[in-house]
């Protein structure tokens, strides 16, 4: 069925708030109301398809719903849920428990949790949106803990900077700070979590220092030397109770030391330790902590740390699902399990741009709870099994990462550590057996670095036949936005890099990393790698002809918890060498199965797309530049400049012409230009103001620095490249919204000039203007366009000029220009408004959505007498045409010679 919207959904689940009681039938008719197929709920309520561990009292479908009726407190009975074995093996969406008063929901991908009154259902509808195929943008509100513990850490930065001004400009003194705030937060955590006594931290520095602050840098100073002691008699009395630490964060060097204090820092301090810590995320902290510290950063609080939703889209398809996938097919068997336990805990995942951690985090993680789920299920199964050690096979030493911020790599090893803690507390909640943290024994392998310089094999070591997993979110950074040393880093790895985004050369040397090997890696990166003119420049040196796209998420919103989150459009893009095993195609409603995946992340063949300077399908009308007049603005007018000069000189107006580019077409603008013949010139330079500007004109291009510019110096009324016709011609939008389903183009008279900021076609074939505004279009240009910032970015010579158009017959012609005629009739119904309102998608008429459907259906028609379901389909069938329709034109060249 259709994808519904979220007015459907809320109209599908208020009448759940409305029933007098509550029983069974209640997870049912939710799931229904989400948009889940008949069929399947209808076998989830015969009990064929209900996974559940306790089918008297449980309903389960794998990757969708745990759900529970208790008698006992439903908040308790979610939490024995959530990591049961039976959970992380089905790996569902949502868990749920009810005793049909009140409802408790985990979100297992998000860790949102609700819990309220089931007659509210209505009331919290959006929090089961993914069941219908809409992910959550934002997942915790602005006073996240983890926003209010950094923004409180940096008042305590600034104000020890101002107090200890010798440390702001010194790089020793700075490194120093920055390790002094990371054993601040160890303190904090350790004092709410168990590591330390409870406050133990906060009472000691609030209970011996002198309220001015005078001595706090005394205390600390032999407080963190204590942490570093192991014998008791090495600490002073009033210190002997705290634990000895280890794990180099509190050795003693010149290097660490403390700041002097104030009144004002010594407050702050203790108010830092009165926050709750325990409810800290590492993998979120640490990417906030390092905002916090680093110059120019601070307005970016959390901006660009990877959400967990995201993160997930690499570890989940990269390793996870497999290994949950192991775990169910083994359920019943030990020596299945225990073979699974030995090899989880041989995995290592390496992070070559790992910040301050966070995907190495939460695939910490992820493999403990496995690890978890494992044992718990062999204690089920195995007498053997049932008395557990103080002990885990996921060592801390098996998570690399390279980075090259010396801070980010120090709070990395922090944020593993304090992961690492948080783990052990569930798994002492789930079998009664203490892991101590301390001494720190484990500091993970983070090495400070250039990535792009470095030699990764040297970070983490590929044997081959290990089973690695490289993974991250490496910096974007567009072309045009890096410094000469980007550059130089890009240089060292591909000739190609002028044009290259940042990130591209992360993709190439992991690729060079895992070529040959079972290693596998998956990065999140801007969409941009995989659109426009970088595809053809990167890919092929990336994949070669040893590896393959194994699975991609395409195009969606970076979204994390952070205020103001960063405005960027990413993929997931994952390699591997070439295998005989499943591709998938994740997009924002499907996971599709598809044989191949190519750079543009289409379910196609692999294909390099290059600037073509004809179109491919030789129907096609020609499709060029509008014209440009390189002229310092002097040929053309606003409407204010236009009136005063036609009152001034009426005769100037059989020189002007209305003046048209991408904004003035799509927003109803209106600029004119002067349109002088040679053979007018004479009489035109006669106007005083005409040859002010003639004048200008030639000014501007003899101070060019290019030749064909000051060759024109002599013809100052001609435009530096002239596109017109004097007929209709058709506009399209170089630029446009990535709102809009359809990019707005049309016609304008032949009175007007087609700028250069749009593309014109000068013939009027309206069915070509079918065909170029038809969805099937759409798809093609949002698969292969460029993008400016998050736009499209259409281009005549990658996306119209490869359009692969089958051979049309004359009455299959007239048929598009039916429909192209409606579309534009359509459009004089609503001339009072602009392209731009009318292909708003939110305001679009539904008349003009109607013939834009049967434009749509015709032009699908063509393609394939099936018809399609996705866009993902017409990519497929597009890609697979033009790689036919390419390989018949390299024949037809070579029959020629």
């Amino acid at each position: 069925m259709a994808r519904l919207n979220l007015k459907a959904v809320e109209e599908r689940v208020t009448p759940l708030a409305r029933r007098e009681t509550y029983d069974r039938e209640f997870i049912f008719d939710l799931l229904l109301a989400y948009g889940k197929p008949k069929g399947n709920v209808t076998r989830l309520r015969n009990g064929s398809l209900n996974v559940a561990a306790e089918p008297d009292r449980e309903v389960a479908q794998k990757n969708v719903v745990y759900f529970r009726e208790t008698d006992r407190q439903p908040l308790a009975g979610v939490e024995e849920l959530r990591t049961s074995p039976d959970v992380v093996r089905y790996n569902p969406r949502f868990v749920i428990a009810t005793d049909y008063d009140e409802l408790v929901a985990v979100d297992m991908k998000t860790g949102e949790n609700k819990v309220f009154p089931i007659r509210d259902i209505d009331k919290h509808f959006t929090f089961f949106l993914p069941w219908a195929g809409m992910e959550k943008a934002q997942y915790t509100s602005e006073a996240h803990a983890d926003v209010k513990a950094a923004e409180r850490m940096g008042k305590l930065f600034d104000e020890l900077l101002q107090a200890n001004p010798e440390l702001i400009d010194e790089q020793h003194g700075r490194h120093a700070l920055n390790v002094f705030f990371t054993r601040l937060l160890f303190c904090f955590f350790a004092e709410d979590t168990g590591i330390f006594d409870d406050g133990q931290f906060t009472t000691a520095v609030g209970s011996h220092t002198q309220s001015d602050g005078s001595d706090v840098q005394e205390f600390l100073t032999d407080l963190f030397d204590a942490l570093d002691a192991e014998k008791p008699e090495d600490k002073a009395s009033y210190l002997s109770a705290f634990p000895y630490v280890n794990g180099r964060l509190f050795e003693v060097t010149s290097q660490h030391l403390v700041p002097a204090f104030t009144k004002s820092a010594r407050g702050l301090l203790l108010d830092l330790g009165a926050l709750d810590w325990s409810e800290i995320n590492p993998d979120i902290f640490g990417s906030m902590f390092q905002a916090i510290v680093t110059p120019g950063n601070r307005s970016d609080l959390g901006q660009h740390y990877t959400s967990v939703p995201n993160i997930l889209k690499t570890i989940e398809p990269l390793f996870l699902d497999e290994l949950k996938e192991q775990f169910d097919a083994g359920f019943n068997s030990v020596g299945r399990l225990e073979k699974l336990l030995e090899r989880i805990g041989a995995i290592k995942v390496f992070d070559p741009a790992c910040g301050s951690g966070n995907f190495l985090v939460i695939a910490y993680k992820e493999l403990r709870r496995l690890e978890h789920a494992i044992l718990e299920r062999l204690a089920d199964l195995s007498p053997k099994h049932q008395v557990l050690y103080a002990v885990s096979k996921i060592d801390v030493e098996n998570f690399y990462g390279l980075e090259i911020d010396d801070f980010a790599v120090e709070v990395a090893v922090l944020s593993l550590w304090l992961a690492k803690h948080q783990m052990n507390a569930e798994y002492k909640e789930k079998f009664k057996v203490s892991i101590p943290l301390i001494p720190l024994r484990e500091s993970g392998q983070i090495n400070q670095g250039n990535s792009l310089m470095a030699d990764w094999a040297e970070t983490c070591p590929n044997g081959g036949n290990e089973e690695i997993y490289v993974l991250g979110n490496p910096p974007y950074l567009g072309s045009r936005n890096q410094t000469a040393k980007h550059k130089r880093d890009l240089a060292s790895i591909t000739a190609n890099y002028k044009s290259l985004d940042y990130v591209s050369g992360w993709v190439i040397k992991g690729a060079d990393y895992i070529r040959g090997t079972i290693a596998r890696l998956a990065f999140v990166t801007t969409n941009s790698i995989t659109q426009g003119e970088q595809v053809a420049l990167l890919w092929p040196r990336v994949l070669g002809a040893e590896l393959e796209i194994s699975y991609a998420y395409t195009s969606f919103p970076w979204s994390n918890k952070a205020r103001n989150s960063a405005g960027v459009t990413c993929v997931v893009v994952s390699l591997r060498n070439k295998s005989s095993e499943v591709r998938y195609l994740y997009t924002n409603e499907f996971r599709l199965q598809v044989n191949s995946i190519n750079a543009y992340l289409a379910a196609g063949p692999m294909v390099w797309l290059v600037r073509r300077r004809n179109p491919l399908s030789p129907q096609m009308p020609r499709l060029g530049y509008g014209s440009m007049p390189n002229d310092g603005g002097n040929l053309i007018l606003t409407d204010s400049e236009k009136d005063q000069l036609v009152e001034r000189r009426p005769q100037v107006r059989q020189y002007i012409k209305g003046y048209c580019g991408s904004d003035e077409f799509v927003k109803g603008k209106t600029r004119w230009c002067l349109l002088i013949a040679d053979e007018q010139l004479e009489q035109a330079y006669k106007i005083p103001e005409l040859a002010d500007r003639l004048d200008r004109v030639k000014e501007h291009r003899l101070k060019s620095t290019e030749k064909s510019t000051n060759a024109l110096a002599s013809t100052p009324n001609r435009f530096y490249y002239f596109a017109h016709a004097d007929s209709d011609s058709l506009i399209v939008p170089s630029i446009s919204s990535e709102r809009r389903v359809y990019i707005p183009i049309g016609y304008v008279g032949s009175d007007v000039i087609g700028s250069n900021k749009a593309l014109v076609m000068t013939e009027t074939n309206f069915w070509a203007f079918a065909l170029t505004t038809s969805l099937m279009h759409m798809v093609w240009m949002r698969s292969v366009s460029g993008r400016l910032e998050s736009r499209y970015q259409y281009s005549n010579t990658i996306v119209y000029n490869n359009f692969p158009v089958p051979e049309l017959s004359g009455p299959t012609m007239e048929q598009l220009t039916v429909a192209a005629l409606r579309v534009l009739d359509v459009r004089e119904y609503h001339c009072e408004k602009t392209l731009a309102e009318l292909y708003d998608p939110d305001k679009m008429p539904d008349d003009l959505r109607a013939a834009h459907s049967d434009v749509d259906a015709l032009v699908d028609s063509i393609y394939s007498k099936r018809g399609y379901e996705t866009d993902e389909e017409r990519l497929s069938d597009l890609f697979a045409m033009y790689e036919e329709m390419t390989a018949a034109e390299r024949a037809a060249k070579r029959s020629k010679k």
